[in-house]
């Protein structure tokens, strides 16, 4: 009888302790705050009837999201992850990304302690892990409303890649590099819309330094909207032939402030689509390629532990070749205030005000903050008072 008793114990105690080497994690975000926005289309497709507005919008800083994510220990420093992530909009509660239930992650994978992570599924390119959290915009604290024009280099997490396999290094001597590459999943087309990202960055006591690059390859003239950017799910943030990202950036952190400096380039060949308003729209521009270079610096000071002021100016010029052309560029400078109420639960003033030129009298090139309806004209500002809450 003691023996059985003694049996059953040692059960229970392993059956713990193999509980206690996994864990799975329910976490999420919710960002919502009343947006005023001037210049605004009364109609998205309508370049000339607008006004002022003000409404209540979702995901101004950052996206709202909910999600699951977990490891299970499996020994010798070998772990299996998953992730899985569903963005949303507090302001009606429909689905983000399309309507896709986990659009912005989902992946599983095995982490090594001494080596790194792989992942397979559907996930972030390296512009988007190693380079965005130098900038204001993205994973940085001015978030969604800092994007640079259209998110042309992704640092707004806007696009993902599927069917994409990730390997993501651990820190050696402050260095870690990636890799990834996502399949076109098109029989016969293993170069249409396939794509591949690597990325190095570099952290040293005050200093971080990053560089990455995209490309996505496709064929104009024969889609496949399936492949590792997907057209049907609205992440797509041009349409056409060749993609490319690639930039460099730079931060330094010296007590309770950071500066930070961020250069970007992209290109899209045999263009005929471009993400405006949220959405990416085919016929909005047809030319030869559309390019963007961009160039930021950042700041952000804390006022107290719990009180910060930050601040951009991004500089974006553009060249689109078609019949009928334009050099665009913007200037675009985001201002804000943060207060943390808790750990958890902080709110926060944040304006943006953006210009542009050289637009040509193309509609495609007025000016238009993250995915908020484009302005009439070459000027738009939008002032967001609101409250995150993390869980």
């Amino acid at each position: 009888m003691k023996m059985r008793q003694l049996a059953l114990t040692s059960a229970i105690l392993v059956t713990g302790a193999a509980h206690a080497q996994s864990s799975v994690t329910l976490f999420g975000l919710i960002d919502t705050g009343v947006v005023y926005v001037n210049n605004q289309r009364a109609v998205a497709t309508n370049p000339n009837v607008g006004g002022s507005s003000w409404s209540l919008q979702s995901g101004n800083v950052f996206t709202s999201r909910w999600g699951l994510r977990g490891t299970e220990d499996l020994g010798g420093g070998l772990s299996a992850v998953f992730w899985l992530e569903n963005g949303f909009n507090v302001a009606n509660g429909t689905f983000k990304n399309g309507g896709d239930l986990f659009g912005r992650q989902a992946w599983v994978g095995l982490s090594a302690t001494q080596y790194g992570t792989v992942t397979l599924g559907r996930q972030y390119d390296f512009m988007v892990s190693y380079l965005a959290p130098l900038s204001a915009t993205g994973s940085g604290f001015g978030g969604n409303l800092a994007t640079h024009p259209y998110d042309n280099d992704n640092l707004n997490n806007d696009m993902r890649l599927n069917n994409a396999v990730k390997f993501s290094s651990v820190a050696f001597g402050g260095v870690k590099i990636g890799a990834m590459y996502a399949f076109s999943g098109a029989a016969g087309q293993v170069s249409n819309n396939n794509a591949y990202s690597a990325g190095i960055s570099y952290a040293f006591g005050p200093i971080n330094l990053a560089a990455s690059y995209l490309q996505i390859n496709r064929d104009a003239n024969n889609p496949n909207a399936t492949g590792a950017v997907s057209t049907g799910d609205g992440d797509a943030l041009t349409t056409g032939g060749l993609q490319r990202m690639y930039g460099a950036g730079a931060q330094y952190l010296f007590g309770p402030a950071s500066v930070g400096l961020v250069w970007t380039h992209s290109s899209t060949e045999n263009v005929t689509g471009l993400w405006q308003g949220g959405s990416t729209t085919t016929g909005k521009l047809t030319g030869s390629y559309l390019k963007f270079d961009n160039f930021e610096i950042n700041g952000r000071y804390f006022l107290t532990p719990v009180l910060s002021l930050g601040a951009s100016y991004t500089y974006t010029m553009a060249s689109f070749d078609a019949p009928k052309g334009a050099d665009p560029h913007w200037n675009q400078v985001m201002a804000q205030a943060d207060y943390s109420l808790s750990k958890r639960t902080d709110v926060y003033l944040e304006g943006v005000y953006q210009r542009v030129g050289g637009g040509n009298g193309l509609p495609v090139f007025d000016a238009g903050v993250y995915s908020l309806t484009p302005s009439t004209n070459e000027k738009q500002v939008v002032v967001a008072v609101g409250i995150k809450h993390k869980f």
